[in-house]
C-alpha cells in the first residue's frame, strides 16, 4: 500500500465508526487485512510466514483485537506501545525471546497469548496492564516472574505449563481472582503453603513435576473442581483431602474435572482405595484424620 492508501484507509477508520481496516495484499504488507469482529476491529495475520511485522500494522492506533500467531516473529518493536486500544493480543507460535517492555502501554489488553515462543523472562512492566485477566505462558522457557505482577488483581486464568520453573513464582499466590492454574510440565518440588490465598482457584493442574508431598493447606482451596497431580513423585494424601468436596470423581481423562492423582507412586493401601472411587477416598482419609 502507498502513503496516500494507507493515509486514506486511517481516515476512513478514524471518520467512519463503523468503517473497518481493509488494507490492499502489497510487497510490504501481503495479506494485511482487518475486518469487524463483534463490534471491534480485528487484525489476522496468521500464518504469513513473517520474520518482521509490517510498520502498517502500528497506524491502526484503534485495533482492539490483533492475532499475529503462527509465523516466525523473533522481535516486537516499541510501536507496539501504539496500540494502546487492544483488549486481545495473540503472540502464540512465534520467535520471540523477550517482551519489551511497551507492553506496559497496553492498559486496555484483557487476553494476551504469548505461548510457544522462545521467552526466558516476562517484563515487569505487564503488570501495568491492569485489565488483564488471562495470561498464557505456556511453553517457553521461563523459570520465573517479576514480583510486580501482584498486581494484576483481576487475572483469572495463568498459564504457566512446559517451561521451566522450579517453584512456583511468589507473586501467583496475590492473584487473588484466579480460577485457573497450569504449572504442569516444569521441575516444579513443592506446593507452597500459601497455595490457600487461592480461594476462587476451581482448576488446578501441576502434573508432570517432581512434587513429593500435598500441602494441607491446598485442601482449603475448596472451589477446586479439578486438580491434577498426574505423574509427581507423591507418596501418601493429606488427611483433610476429603474437604474438596466440589471435586467430582477419580478423574483418568486428562480434560475431566476431579482428581487426577493415580499416576503417582503411591503407598498401599492408597492405590487399592482409589480404584473404589472418590467416595471411598474420601471417606478413609475422613476416618484417618478423626483418628488423628
Amino acid at each position: 500500500m502507498g502513503n496516500k492508501q494507507s493515509k486514506s484507509s486511517k481516515e476512513k477508520q478514524q471518520k467512519g465508526g463503523k468503517q473497518s481496516v481493509n488494507a490492499k495484499p502489497t510487497q510490504s504488507n501481503q495479506g494485511l487485512q482487518g475486518k469487524r469482529r463483534s463490534d471491534s476491529l480485528y487484525l489476522s495475520l496468521v500464518l504469513k510466514g513473517m520474520v518482521e511485522i509490517p510498520n502498517h500494522v502500528w497506524e491502526f492506533t484503534e485495533l482492539q483485537r490483533l492475532n499475529l500467531s503462527q509465523n516466525r516473529i523473533y522481535v516486537l518493536p516499541p510501536a507496539l506501545g501504539k496500540l494502546d486500544h487492544i483488549a486481545v493480543l495473540n503472540l502464540c507460535g512465534n520467535r520471540l525471546t523477550y517482551l519489551p517492555k511497551e507492553i506496559g502501554r497496553l492498559r486496555n489488553l484483557k487476553v494476551l497469548f504469548a505461548n510457544m515462543n522462545l521467552l526466558t523472562e516476562v517484563p515487569g512492566e505487564l503488570s501495568l496492564c491492569g485489565k488483564l485477566e488471562v495470561l498464557s505462558l505456556s511453553h517457553n522457557l521461563i523459570s520465573e516472574l517479576p514480583l510486580s505482577l501482584n498486581d494484576l488483581n483481576f487475572l483469572r486464568k495463568l498459564n504457566l505449563g512446559n517451561n521451566h520453573i522450579v517453584h512456583i513464582p511468589v507473586c501467583v499466590f496475590s492473584m487473588k481472582s484466579l480460577d485457573f492454574l497450569d504449572v504442569g510440565s516444569n521441575r516444579i518440588e513443592n506446593i507452597a503453603e500459601t497455595i490457600q490465598h487461592l480461594e476462587h482457584l476451581q482448576i488446578f493442574i501441576v502434573e508432570h513435576n517432581n512434587i513429593h508431598n500435598l500441602p494441607k493447606t491446598l485442601c482449603s482451596v475448596t472451589a477446586l473442581e479439578l486438580l491434577n497431580v498426574d505423574h509427581n513423585c507423591i507418596h501418601t494424601l493429606p488427611n483433610e483431602l476429603y474437604l474438596l468436596s466440589r471435586l467430582p470423581r477419580i478423574a483418568k481423562n486428562p480434560i475431566e474435572k476431579g482428581l487426577h492423582v493415580i499416576h503417582n507412586p503411591l503407598v498401599r493401601p492408597l492405590p487399592e482405595i482409589l480404584e473404589g472411587g472418590l467416595e471411598v477416598l474420601f471417606n478413609y482419609l475422613k476416618d484417618k484424620n478423626e483418628k488423628n
